[in-house]
């Protein structure tokens, strides 16, 4: 009978969470526009208007992340990886006219530009949790190594869950410092939507 797994501290707990909705997030899926005030509205209203697409998208972005399931997430590449694995389905076409409509060259174009928007947003939510999200996560690390109600494999699970979690937030934390500035303004505007979502 397996052993149940004992909880981890609230922050650990919490950023294993976030990573989960920061997946969910991506659910909508070149060269991106520069990065400003008017880019970032833009942008904004694209995924707004794509939500006319959602429940075929909520379909396609549930087959996506089925099959990257193991795959560890790459917060520089969100959008443009889930455009990448639309290719071919009658959504990309869709996606791409709303995409025009706000601005943009082309889906990829878009994509790029969601990619940087979103590496920039969560550095800057990252930047509020550090230096202690580090210390949570080496505590929870130490918890995991110690505790006699794990099995081998158990832990070695959980290591590759907190060992992604921590590649994951560091390539965050390395977003182009101008996307940061850049979309440091407009936090208000992106976290209104995702609330909305």
């Amino acid at each position: 009978m397996t052993q149940p797994v004992p909880s981890l501290p609230s922050l650990a707990r919490a950023l294993l969470s976030a990573l989960a909705v920061t997946l969910t997030l991506a659910t909508l899926p070149a060269q991106a526009r520069d990065l400003n005030e008017q880019t970032i509205r833009d942008f904004v209203d694209t995924l707004e208007a794509a939500e006319s697409l959602e429940p075929e998208l909520d379909t396609l972005s549930d087959e996506v992340l089925a099959e990257r399931q193991a795959e560890q997430p790459d917060f520089s590449r969100v959008f443009s990886d889930l455009v990448a694995s639309m290719r071919g389905d009658p959504l990309y076409d869709d996606l791409e006219d709303i995409a025009q409509d706000h601005g943009f060259t082309d889906l990829q174009a878009w994509a790029g530009t969601g990619d940087r928007i979103f590496r920039a947003w969560m550095a800057i939510e990252l930047e509020q949790e550090a230096p202690t999200s580090d210390q949570e996560i080496a505590q929870a690390l130490a918890e995991i190594e110690n505790s006699p109600h794990m099995t081998e494999a158990q832990k070695a699970q959980m290591r590759a869950m907190m060992e992604n979690a921590m590649s994951v937030m560091e390539s965050a934390r390395n977003a182009p410092p101008e996307d940061v500035a850049a979309v440091r303004p407009h936090m208000d505007l992106l976290r209104e939507f995702s609330e909305a979502e």
